[in-house]
């Protein structure tokens, strides 16, 4: 993927920002705010920072507003895999958040589509690891996965994607598996579907001779997160990493993690922005997030983003200085504390 003109900019102090990171560990995240960058843009986390469930946090909306009114470029990023990018859209304008049109890229390549945005000067406001999916399975030339996902997440993969055909357990050649967060089925039945694809081990009826993976050839199992836990209505879920997790383990193939925190997730996202967008192209991206592993960790520090996490949605007392975690860079109670310290500064 070509790199977009302010990723060149942040990644080429990379190194001098990782190292000066690991030195002030530990300082205090709440005094950090005073020596905050200028802002080139920001990727926001959607569930649990602007809503659990049918829920706002708190002064969310307005916020939101207030940010689209302001010069700060920014993209929404979600991890979410119960439902398709459109269908989330969907949802978030009913909460309130307003002015998210949804372009779908299934009629042309995913690549060719995001170039076409970035010479109109379109932006896609909202990216989510299902689009990320169907990007993968289209490089990779997938036309048989075997999905773990809902039915609206699996409509958006198929779509957005050269794969086809009749994906009936059982009764398929399956090239590849990709799991999403999918409660309903993740039961016994289907995750050993899972994994006699993951080790070749389905009758012969779904393996026939003419089989485009070689037998030296892994099966792709494909993730669109591995969060172990997510935040619900009604308290603290399990996410799809440990199902995940279980798979690797039995099938002895590590998983390809497409959404947050990869480096290529933030790299395809950050891509998008334009060059008509960025007030201070020389300025940091600003990742922000209420888990400070799954939104913060990973690629988002490989790439030296201003990390900001926020005490709603799945945070919990002390998150920002367990064992072995990277501190974030400053610490808000809400989006909107930290939406309105940014309009102010």
């Amino acid at each position: 993927m070509r790199p977009g003109p302010c990723l060149k900019s942040f990644k080429i102090s990379f190194n001098i920002q990782v190292n000066k990171r690991s030195r002030d560990m530990s300082s205090s995240v709440n005094k950090l705010a005073k020596g905050r960058p200028r802002i080139a843009g920001l990727l926001i986390d959607v569930s649990g920072t602007l809503h659990v469930g049918k829920t706002t946090t708190p002064g969310a909306v307005d916020a939101f507003h207030k940010l689209q009114e302001s010069s700060i470029p920014f993209r929404l990023c979600s991890n979410t895999s119960k439902e398709s990018t459109t269908s989330l859209v969907s949802r978030l304008d009913q909460l309130g958040f307003k002015g998210l049109s949804e372009e779908r890229d299934s009629e042309e390549g995913i690549a060719q589509a995001q170039e076409k945005r970035r010479e109109e000067q379109k932006p896609r406001l909202v990216w989510t690891s299902i689009g990320a999916v169907s990007k993968l399975i289209e490089e990779l030339g997938l036309k048989r996965p075997f999905l773990l996902l809902s039915d609206s997440a699996r409509q958006e993969v198929l779509q957005g994607s050269t794969a086809q055909g009749d994906l009936q357990e059982g009764k398929t050649q399956y090239d590849s598996v990709v799991v999403g967060l999918a409660p309903s089925v993740f039961d016994h039945s289907h995750l050993n579907t899972a994994f006699r694809v993951l080790k070749r081990e389905l009758p012969e009826s779904a393996h026939p001779s003419n089989n485009s993976a070689t037998p030296k050839q892994e099966i792709p199992l494909i993730a669109t997160h591995k969060a172990k836990y997510i935040q619900t209505e009604d308290g603290l879920s399990l996410g799809p990493g440990p199902f995940v997790t279980a798979l690797e383990n039995a099938s002895g193939i590590t998983a390809r993690v497409v959404g947050k925190p990869t480096k290529d997730f933030f790299e395809m996202v950050i891509n998008d922005f334009t060059d008509g967008e960025m007030p201070t192209p020389d300025g940091k991206i600003v990742v922000i997030g209420d888990d400070v592993e799954a939104d913060l960790g990973g690629g988002a520090v490989e790439l030296g983003l201003w990390r900001v996490l926020v005490k709603t949605g799945k945070y919990r007392a002390g998150d920002e200085s367990r064992e072995g975690v990277i501190p974030p860079d400053e610490v808000f109670e809400t989006f909107a504390d930290f939406v309105e310290s940014l309009v102010q500064g």
